[in-house]
This record gives C-alpha cells, structure tokens and sequence, in this order.
C-alpha cells in the first residue's frame, strides 16, 4: 500500500514528542506530513524553527491554496482550521472553534479522510482533549491506516484513550514504535 499523506494531531506535550520524533525520522521520509498541533492564537511559529533545527525534513506553516508535496511536513497555523481539498491543496479558514480549538484536529483529519480516503495515515499523539476523536473515527471509516499512542506512554493520556474509546485502531504503540512503522511504511 502506497500511502499518499500522514495527518497528525497533537496537543499538551506535543512539543516534546515532535522534537523525538523529527529527529529521527531519516531526512529521505518522502510521504507528506500535515500537523494540527494546539496552540496560542498568537503563537509566533518559533517553535517549528526549533524543530527544522532538529530534524532533516522540510518543517513549515501550510499556505492557502498550496499543493501538499512529497519529504514536506506542514504545521497548521495559529487560529486558522487547515482542510484538505480534494486537489491535495490547502484551505485556511477562521469558522467557529471545534472542540475549544483553532486549529482543530477533527477538521484536518475530517477533511483529509474525504481526499486521501484509504491512502491516508492518521495518528493521534498525546493531549488532554477529545479533539481528533471523531476525525480518526473518519479516517478509518474512508478506509485509512489508524494510529493511536499508547496512552500508557503519553505525556497527556486523555487524547489518546478519547480516540481509543470510539474505534478500534490499527495500531496502539509508544511514539518510538510509531516512528519506526512510519520509517517501514514509507520504504514500501
């Protein structure tokens, strides 16, 4: 199976788990990789400055009508929901907070489901929400690879066990294991 984009959604913690996790994933990981992390409204985007320092991957905020390409990792911006289009580029938009957030994981994932459908990867990290529930529920129903941490090992369990209580995912593994089947799966 050629998976054709990962989606993932993190919130308390995230910062940590990203840093581990852009650091040893090999700078030749070539599927695309779209990121709704929680944040201020006003976050300055120097966190994902710190990643880029740490990873091989191209690190960057997503843009407006942009085309999702290969060996990218794309951050939604603060308090903009990012969507998927059918065309495989990016809509921003300023609607209405999804679960308390702007940017919202079940609006990513949701819309993502519908573009990708069974050549999509999604994965819900550690957070203290239910934020990206009803989206991973999506992503399975359109036929997409599921990925849930184990909330044994999250720094915030509730993110994790609020997506493990509605589906029966594909996996339940700690980020390490996480890192070396996305290392797998893009080698196929």
């Amino acid at each position: 199976m050629n998976f054709e984009a990962i989606v993932i959604g993190v919130s308390s913690g995230g910062m940590n788990v990203m840093k581990i996790m852009f650091s040893l994933l090999p700078k030749e990981f070539s599927i695309p990789i779209i990121i709704v992390q929680h944040m201020s409204a006003h976050s300055d985007g120097e966190w994902i400055k710190i990643l880029n320092d740490k990873s091989g991957l191209n690190m960057k905020e997503a843009d407006e009508k942009e085309k999702i390409g290969k060996g990218n990792v794309y951050i939604a911006p603060p308090n903009y929901h990012l969507l998927i289009e059918r065309d495989k580029t990016f809509s921003l938009t300023i609607d209405e907070r999804v679960n308390f957030a702007r940017p919202s994981i079940d609006v990513l994932f949701e819309s993502a489901a519908e573009a990708y459908k069974n050549k999509l990867i999604g994965i819900v990290l550690t957070g203290s929400n239910n934020d990206g529930t009803k989206g991973i529920k999506r992503i399975q129903e359109c036929g997409g690879l599921t990925i849930i941490q184990n909330p044994e090992t999250a720094e915030s369990a509730y993110m994790p066990r609020s997506a493990i209580s509605v589906i029966q995912p594909d996996y339940i593994l700690s980020l390490q294991e996480i890192i070396k089947l996305l290392i797998k799966l893009d080698k196929q």
